[in-house]
Protein backbone atom coordinates (compact mmCIF):
# COMPACT_ATOMS: atom_id res chain seq x y z
CA UNK A 1 0.00 0.00 0.00
CA UNK A 2 3.08 2.24 0.41
CA UNK A 3 3.95 1.86 -3.48
CA UNK A 4 2.58 4.05 -6.22
CA UNK A 5 -0.16 1.26 -7.39
CA UNK A 6 -0.92 0.62 -4.14
CA UNK A 7 -1.95 3.87 -3.10
CA UNK A 8 -3.54 5.13 -6.57
CA UNK A 9 -5.24 2.13 -7.08
CA UNK A 10 -6.04 -0.11 -4.25
CA UNK A 11 -6.59 2.56 -1.41
CA UNK A 12 -8.76 4.39 -4.64
CA UNK A 13 -11.15 1.00 -4.92
CA UNK A 14 -11.66 0.67 -1.33
CA UNK A 15 -12.80 4.13 -0.90
CA UNK A 16 -15.78 2.88 -2.74
CA UNK A 17 -15.85 -0.66 -1.83
CA UNK A 18 -16.21 0.20 1.74
CA UNK A 19 -19.33 2.05 1.60
CA UNK A 20 -21.40 -1.05 1.27
CA UNK A 21 -18.85 -3.68 2.64
CA UNK A 22 -16.88 -4.05 6.06
CA UNK A 23 -12.64 -4.35 4.69
CA UNK A 24 -9.93 -5.97 6.20
CA UNK A 25 -7.01 -5.04 4.19
CA UNK A 26 -3.73 -7.52 4.76
CA UNK A 27 -0.51 -5.97 2.73
CA UNK A 28 2.83 -6.72 2.78
CA UNK A 29 5.21 -3.75 2.68
CA UNK A 30 9.17 -3.34 2.50
CA UNK A 31 11.39 -2.20 5.15
CA UNK A 32 10.41 1.36 6.50
CA UNK A 33 12.53 4.00 5.13
CA UNK A 34 11.68 7.68 6.41
CA UNK A 35 9.66 8.52 3.30
CA UNK A 36 7.78 4.87 3.36
CA UNK A 37 6.87 5.67 7.16
CA UNK A 38 5.37 8.94 5.96
CA UNK A 39 2.95 7.54 4.26
CA UNK A 40 2.29 4.78 6.20
CA UNK A 41 0.80 7.48 8.23
CA UNK A 42 -1.25 8.51 5.85
CA UNK A 43 -2.57 5.07 4.68
CA UNK A 44 -3.28 4.24 8.48
CA UNK A 45 -5.38 7.79 8.17
CA UNK A 46 -7.34 6.99 5.39
CA UNK A 47 -8.22 3.17 6.60
CA UNK A 48 -9.60 4.73 9.89
CA UNK A 49 -11.86 7.49 7.64
CA UNK A 50 -13.38 4.87 5.45
CA UNK A 51 -13.72 1.63 8.46
CA UNK A 52 -10.69 -0.26 7.10
CA UNK A 53 -8.28 -2.33 8.94
CA UNK A 54 -5.37 -2.57 7.57
CA UNK A 55 -3.27 -5.28 8.59
CA UNK A 56 0.49 -4.87 7.66
CA UNK A 57 3.03 -7.50 7.37
CA UNK A 58 6.81 -7.40 6.77
CA UNK A 59 7.78 -8.56 3.34
CA UNK A 60 10.95 -10.58 3.23
CA UNK A 61 13.13 -10.94 0.65
CA UNK A 62 15.88 -12.89 2.54
CA UNK A 63 17.09 -15.86 3.00
CA UNK A 64 16.93 -15.80 -1.07
CA UNK A 65 15.71 -19.37 -1.36
CA UNK A 66 12.96 -19.18 1.49
CA UNK A 67 12.00 -15.60 1.71
CA UNK A 68 8.59 -17.02 -0.63
CA UNK A 69 7.96 -19.65 1.36
CA UNK A 70 8.12 -17.61 4.21
CA UNK A 71 6.53 -14.48 3.21
CA UNK A 72 3.41 -17.10 2.09
CA UNK A 73 3.37 -18.62 5.21
CA UNK A 74 3.29 -15.87 7.31
CA UNK A 75 0.34 -14.24 4.74
CA UNK A 76 -1.43 -17.88 5.14
CA UNK A 77 -1.20 -17.40 9.24
CA UNK A 78 -2.69 -13.97 8.78
CA UNK A 79 -5.47 -14.57 7.00
CA UNK A 80 -6.77 -17.37 9.30
CA UNK A 81 -6.42 -15.34 12.28
CA UNK A 82 -8.39 -12.59 10.94
CA UNK A 83 -11.09 -14.85 9.40
CA UNK A 84 -11.47 -16.39 13.13
CA UNK A 85 -11.36 -13.05 14.25
CA UNK A 86 -13.85 -11.17 11.98
CA UNK A 87 -15.81 -14.07 9.98
CA UNK A 88 -16.09 -12.73 6.83
CA UNK A 89 -18.39 -13.34 3.72
CA UNK A 90 -15.18 -13.21 1.62
CA UNK A 91 -11.17 -12.78 0.43
CA UNK A 92 -10.78 -10.95 -2.39
CA UNK A 93 -6.81 -11.76 -3.36
CA UNK A 94 -5.32 -9.27 -5.73
CA UNK A 95 -2.53 -11.16 -7.84
CA UNK A 96 -1.15 -15.19 -7.61
CA UNK A 97 0.41 -15.20 -3.96
CA UNK A 98 -3.06 -13.59 -1.87
CA UNK A 99 -5.22 -15.84 -3.83
CA UNK A 100 -2.85 -19.02 -2.95
CA UNK A 101 -3.62 -18.14 0.62
CA UNK A 102 -6.50 -17.39 -0.14
CA UNK A 103 -7.13 -21.21 -2.08
CA UNK A 104 -5.91 -23.17 0.96
CA UNK A 105 -8.28 -21.37 3.04
CA UNK A 106 -11.02 -22.05 0.55
CA UNK A 107 -10.30 -25.96 0.62
CA UNK A 108 -9.46 -26.20 4.76
CA UNK A 109 -12.69 -23.60 5.63
CA UNK A 110 -14.51 -23.43 2.09
CA UNK A 111 -14.57 -19.33 2.56
CA UNK A 112 -15.25 -17.81 -1.64
CA UNK A 113 -12.28 -16.31 -2.69
CA UNK A 114 -11.91 -13.84 -6.00
CA UNK A 115 -8.73 -14.18 -7.94
CA UNK A 116 -8.18 -10.75 -8.98
CA UNK A 117 -5.21 -11.74 -11.19
CA UNK A 118 -3.68 -8.79 -12.13
CA UNK A 119 -1.04 -10.64 -15.07
CA UNK A 120 0.03 -13.44 -16.87
CA UNK A 121 2.26 -14.26 -13.40
CA UNK A 122 3.78 -17.64 -14.64
CA UNK A 123 4.46 -16.19 -18.33
CA UNK A 124 6.19 -12.67 -16.50
CA UNK A 125 8.39 -15.27 -14.75
CA UNK A 126 9.54 -16.59 -17.72
CA UNK A 127 9.72 -13.28 -19.44
CA UNK A 128 11.62 -11.45 -16.84
CA UNK A 129 14.67 -14.74 -16.93
CA UNK A 130 13.08 -16.07 -13.40
CA UNK A 131 11.46 -19.17 -14.33
CA UNK A 132 12.57 -21.42 -17.34
CA UNK A 133 9.61 -22.98 -19.39
CA UNK A 134 10.97 -26.45 -19.34
CA UNK A 135 10.90 -26.94 -15.75
CA UNK A 136 9.36 -28.96 -12.87
CA UNK A 137 8.93 -25.82 -11.09
CA UNK A 138 7.14 -23.83 -13.93
CA UNK A 139 4.96 -26.71 -14.37
CA UNK A 140 4.04 -26.70 -10.85
CA UNK A 141 3.13 -22.77 -11.16
CA UNK A 142 0.65 -23.32 -14.16
CA UNK A 143 -1.24 -26.59 -12.53
CA UNK A 144 -1.82 -24.05 -9.04
CA UNK A 145 -2.59 -21.56 -11.42
CA UNK A 146 -5.38 -24.12 -13.24
CA UNK A 147 -6.49 -25.04 -9.41
CA UNK A 148 -6.91 -20.91 -8.72
CA UNK A 149 -9.15 -20.24 -12.00
CA UNK A 150 -11.24 -23.71 -11.12
CA UNK A 151 -11.59 -22.91 -7.37
CA UNK A 152 -12.47 -19.40 -7.60
CA UNK A 153 -15.94 -18.07 -6.96
CA UNK A 154 -15.07 -15.34 -9.27
CA UNK A 155 -11.78 -14.60 -11.69
CA UNK A 156 -11.28 -10.54 -12.49
CA UNK A 157 -8.54 -10.19 -15.31
CA UNK A 158 -7.49 -6.63 -16.27
CA UNK A 159 -7.41 -7.91 -20.50
CA UNK A 160 -10.00 -9.45 -22.28
CA UNK A 161 -6.49 -11.01 -24.42
CA UNK A 162 -5.64 -12.45 -21.10
CA UNK A 163 -8.84 -14.29 -20.68
CA UNK A 164 -8.64 -15.99 -24.20
CA UNK A 165 -5.09 -16.98 -23.29
CA UNK A 166 -6.74 -18.53 -20.23
CA UNK A 167 -8.92 -20.93 -21.82
CA UNK A 168 -6.22 -22.10 -24.21
CA UNK A 169 -3.85 -22.90 -21.45
CA UNK A 170 -6.43 -24.48 -19.18
CA UNK A 171 -9.49 -25.52 -21.21
CA UNK A 172 -12.97 -26.13 -19.17
CA UNK A 173 -11.69 -24.22 -16.08
CA UNK A 174 -12.76 -21.07 -16.67
CA UNK A 175 -16.83 -20.30 -16.43
CA UNK A 176 -18.21 -17.15 -18.52
CA UNK A 177 -20.42 -16.09 -15.75
CA UNK A 178 -17.31 -15.94 -13.61
CA UNK A 179 -15.19 -14.50 -15.80
CA UNK A 180 -14.74 -10.24 -15.15
CA UNK A 181 -12.46 -8.38 -17.03
CA UNK A 182 -12.10 -4.58 -14.90
CA UNK A 183 -8.72 -2.46 -16.40
CA UNK A 184 -6.77 -0.85 -14.06
CA UNK A 185 -8.54 2.61 -13.27
CA UNK A 186 -7.06 6.06 -13.20
CA UNK A 187 -8.88 9.20 -11.05
CA UNK A 188 -10.62 10.94 -13.05
CA UNK A 189 -11.88 13.53 -10.59
CA UNK A 190 -7.42 14.39 -10.45
CA UNK A 191 -6.97 13.51 -14.57
CA UNK A 192 -8.07 16.13 -16.40
CA UNK A 193 -7.40 17.67 -19.78
CA UNK A 194 -5.55 21.46 -19.42
CA UNK A 195 -6.04 24.28 -21.90
CA UNK A 196 -3.08 24.05 -24.26
CA UNK A 197 -1.53 27.19 -26.03
CA UNK A 198 0.19 27.16 -29.34
CA UNK A 199 2.77 29.29 -27.92
CA UNK A 200 5.06 27.28 -25.70
CA UNK A 201 7.28 24.52 -27.06
CA UNK A 202 6.19 20.90 -26.96
CA UNK A 203 7.08 19.00 -24.24
CA UNK A 204 6.69 14.86 -24.56
CA UNK A 205 6.96 12.55 -21.70
CA UNK A 206 7.01 9.01 -20.24
CA UNK A 207 6.05 8.26 -16.75
CA UNK A 208 5.64 5.09 -14.54
CA UNK A 209 8.31 2.21 -13.94
CA UNK A 210 10.84 1.85 -16.72
CA UNK A 211 13.60 0.03 -15.42
CA UNK A 212 11.67 -3.43 -14.99
CA UNK A 213 12.77 -5.78 -17.78
CA UNK A 214 9.55 -5.25 -19.18
CA UNK A 215 9.94 -1.57 -20.69
CA UNK A 216 11.58 -1.04 -24.03
CA UNK A 217 13.82 1.82 -22.51
CA UNK A 218 15.76 1.87 -25.83
CA UNK A 219 12.50 2.35 -28.00
CA UNK A 220 11.80 5.67 -25.62
CA UNK A 221 15.76 6.43 -26.27
CA UNK A 222 15.15 6.31 -30.07
CA UNK A 223 11.71 7.86 -30.13
CA UNK A 224 13.04 11.02 -27.78
CA UNK A 225 15.64 11.13 -30.42
CA UNK A 226 13.59 11.68 -33.20
CA UNK A 227 11.67 14.01 -31.83
CA UNK A 228 14.72 16.32 -30.57
CA UNK A 229 15.89 16.35 -34.40
CA UNK A 230 12.38 17.56 -35.46
CA UNK A 231 11.79 20.54 -32.79
CA UNK A 232 15.24 22.35 -31.30
CA UNK A 233 13.28 23.43 -28.88
CA UNK A 234 11.03 20.36 -27.63
CA UNK A 235 11.22 19.40 -24.05
CA UNK A 236 11.52 15.84 -22.72
CA UNK A 237 10.16 14.37 -19.34
CA UNK A 238 10.46 11.47 -17.77
CA UNK A 239 8.94 10.94 -14.41
CA UNK A 240 9.50 7.74 -12.48
CA UNK A 241 10.79 6.43 -9.22
CA UNK A 242 13.94 4.77 -10.80
CA UNK A 243 17.27 6.47 -10.32
CA UNK A 244 18.45 9.43 -13.37
CA UNK A 245 21.46 7.80 -13.17
CA UNK A 246 20.42 4.34 -14.01
CA UNK A 247 18.10 5.67 -17.13
CA UNK A 248 20.59 7.86 -18.76
CA UNK A 249 23.24 5.10 -18.57
CA UNK A 250 20.72 2.63 -20.55
CA UNK A 251 19.31 6.02 -22.69
CA UNK A 252 21.44 5.48 -25.45
CA UNK A 253 21.74 8.56 -27.60
CA UNK A 254 20.32 10.98 -25.08
CA UNK A 255 23.50 12.75 -25.02
CA UNK A 256 22.36 15.20 -28.10
CA UNK A 257 19.44 16.56 -26.41
CA UNK A 258 20.70 15.84 -22.64
CA UNK A 259 20.06 19.54 -21.34
CA UNK A 260 16.05 19.18 -22.72
CA UNK A 261 15.88 16.21 -20.62
CA UNK A 262 14.40 16.02 -17.11
CA UNK A 263 14.32 12.71 -15.16
CA UNK A 264 13.07 13.26 -11.44
CA UNK A 265 9.93 11.45 -9.54
CA UNK A 266 6.79 13.02 -7.88
CA UNK A 267 4.36 11.25 -4.86
CA UNK A 268 1.36 9.67 -6.38
CA UNK A 269 -0.64 12.50 -5.78
CA UNK A 270 0.89 14.85 -7.63
CA UNK A 271 1.25 12.97 -10.54
CA UNK A 272 -1.80 14.61 -12.85
CA UNK A 273 -0.27 17.89 -12.31
CA UNK A 274 2.81 16.67 -14.28
CA UNK A 275 1.10 15.06 -17.02
CA UNK A 276 -1.13 18.39 -17.47
CA UNK A 277 1.76 19.90 -18.73
CA UNK A 278 2.50 17.25 -21.52
CA UNK A 279 1.64 16.94 -25.30
CA UNK A 280 2.37 13.47 -25.88
CA UNK A 281 2.41 10.39 -23.79
CA UNK A 282 5.25 7.54 -25.13
CA UNK A 283 5.42 4.07 -23.68
CA UNK A 284 6.73 0.91 -25.41
CA UNK A 285 6.76 -2.59 -23.34
CA UNK A 286 8.69 -5.59 -24.84
CA UNK A 287 6.18 -6.91 -27.12
CA UNK A 288 5.80 -10.68 -28.32
CA UNK A 289 5.64 -12.24 -25.06
CA UNK A 290 2.65 -13.79 -23.72
CA UNK A 291 3.00 -12.20 -20.55
CA UNK A 292 2.22 -8.70 -22.02
CA UNK A 293 -1.09 -10.41 -23.29
CA UNK A 294 -2.35 -9.61 -19.48
CA UNK A 295 -0.74 -6.21 -18.96
CA UNK A 296 -3.23 -3.29 -18.70
CA UNK A 297 -1.07 -0.41 -18.53
CA UNK A 298 -2.96 2.13 -15.79
CA UNK A 299 -0.14 5.02 -17.53
CA UNK A 300 -2.50 5.23 -20.41
CA UNK A 301 -5.87 5.58 -18.66
CA UNK A 302 -3.42 8.72 -16.83
CA UNK A 303 -2.77 9.91 -19.97
CA UNK A 304 -5.88 9.26 -22.06
CA UNK A 305 -7.61 11.08 -18.91
CA UNK A 306 -5.53 13.88 -19.08
CA UNK A 307 -6.91 14.20 -23.04
CA UNK A 308 -3.08 13.06 -24.22
CA UNK A 309 -3.31 11.17 -27.52
CA UNK A 310 -0.07 7.68 -27.20
CA UNK A 311 2.49 6.37 -28.85
CA UNK A 312 2.74 2.72 -27.78
CA UNK A 313 3.82 -0.22 -29.36
CA UNK A 314 0.79 -3.40 -30.14
CA UNK A 315 0.75 -6.65 -28.54
CA UNK A 316 0.12 -5.44 -25.33
CA UNK A 317 -2.83 -6.31 -23.40
CA UNK A 318 -5.41 -4.75 -25.25
CA UNK A 319 -4.07 -1.53 -25.47
CA UNK A 320 -4.10 -1.72 -29.31
CA UNK A 321 -7.74 -2.14 -29.65
CA UNK A 322 -8.05 0.53 -27.31
CA UNK A 323 -6.38 2.75 -29.86
CA UNK A 324 -8.11 2.07 -32.87
CA UNK A 325 -11.40 1.73 -31.60
CA UNK A 326 -11.08 5.25 -30.53
CA UNK A 327 -8.46 6.75 -32.60
CA UNK A 328 -6.29 7.91 -29.42
CA UNK A 329 -2.83 7.42 -30.46
CA UNK A 330 -0.34 5.75 -32.97
CA UNK A 331 1.05 1.76 -32.69
CA UNK A 332 4.61 1.61 -32.96
CA UNK A 333 4.71 -1.39 -35.93
CA UNK A 334 8.49 -1.46 -36.61
CA UNK A 335 10.69 -0.73 -34.12
CA UNK A 336 13.52 -0.42 -36.90
CA UNK A 337 14.34 3.50 -37.60
CA UNK A 338 12.31 4.10 -40.56
CA UNK A 339 9.25 2.25 -38.16
CA UNK A 340 10.29 4.95 -35.74
CA UNK A 341 10.22 7.84 -38.01
CA UNK A 342 6.82 7.28 -39.53
CA UNK A 343 5.19 6.29 -36.17
CA UNK A 344 6.30 9.66 -34.83
CA UNK A 345 5.32 11.43 -38.07
CA UNK A 346 1.49 10.27 -38.02
CA UNK A 347 1.77 10.92 -33.97
CA UNK A 348 2.60 14.38 -34.30
CA UNK A 349 -0.56 14.75 -36.64
CA UNK A 350 -3.05 13.58 -34.15
CA UNK A 351 -1.19 15.91 -31.45
CA UNK A 352 -1.84 18.74 -33.78
CA UNK A 353 -5.73 17.69 -34.10
CA UNK A 354 -8.05 19.68 -31.58
CA UNK A 355 -10.44 16.97 -31.40
CA UNK A 356 -8.09 14.40 -29.65
CA UNK A 357 -8.22 15.82 -26.44
CA UNK A 358 -11.97 14.81 -26.11
CA UNK A 359 -11.38 11.44 -27.66
CA UNK A 360 -8.72 10.72 -25.17
CA UNK A 361 -11.00 11.90 -22.50
CA UNK A 362 -14.08 10.11 -24.11
CA UNK A 363 -11.87 6.73 -23.89
CA UNK A 364 -10.79 6.86 -20.43
CA UNK A 365 -14.13 7.91 -19.16
CA UNK A 366 -15.74 4.82 -20.84
CA UNK A 367 -12.49 2.08 -19.89
CA UNK A 368 -10.82 3.62 -16.98
CA UNK A 369 -13.43 5.47 -14.71
CA UNK A 370 -12.62 4.89 -11.20
CA UNK A 371 -16.54 4.48 -10.92
CA UNK A 372 -16.85 2.34 -13.28
CA UNK A 373 -14.25 -0.12 -11.69
CA UNK A 374 -15.69 0.44 -8.00
CA UNK A 375 -19.06 -0.61 -9.60
CA UNK A 376 -17.97 -3.67 -11.75
CA UNK A 377 -15.84 -4.80 -8.58
CA UNK A 378 -19.12 -4.07 -6.02
CA UNK A 379 -21.24 -6.70 -8.81
CA UNK A 380 -18.34 -8.89 -8.88
CA UNK A 381 -18.77 -9.61 -5.05
CA UNK A 382 -22.41 -9.57 -5.49
CA UNK A 383 -22.11 -12.69 -7.99
CA UNK A 384 -19.53 -14.43 -6.02
CA UNK A 385 -21.25 -14.52 -2.61
CA UNK A 386 -25.41 -14.94 -4.58
CA UNK A 387 -23.04 -18.01 -6.64
CA UNK A 388 -21.71 -19.57 -3.64
CA UNK A 389 -25.14 -19.38 -1.25
CA UNK A 390 -27.06 -20.52 -4.88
Amino acid sequence: MLEPLGLTQVLSYLRGLSRDHTITLISFERGGDEEGEARSVGVRQFCREHGIRWVRLQYRNRPRWLAGALNLATLCAAVFREILRDRPDLIHARSYIPATAAWAVNRLMGLPYVFDMRSLWPEELITSGRAKRDTWAYRQIVRMEGRLLRDAAAVVSVTHAAIDWLNKEHPGMLEERRVHVIPGSADLQRFQPAVRTSERPLLFGCHGSITTGWFRLDLLARTFANLAKRYPDAKFEIVTTSPPEEVMSAFDGARTFSDRLRIFAVTAGDMHEVLRRHDLSIFFYSSGAASEIGRSPVRMGEALACGLPVLTNGQIGDVAEIVRKYNVGVLLEDGSEAGIDDAVSRVLRMVRDPAVSDRCRRAAEEIYSLDVGTAAYLQVYQQALKSENS
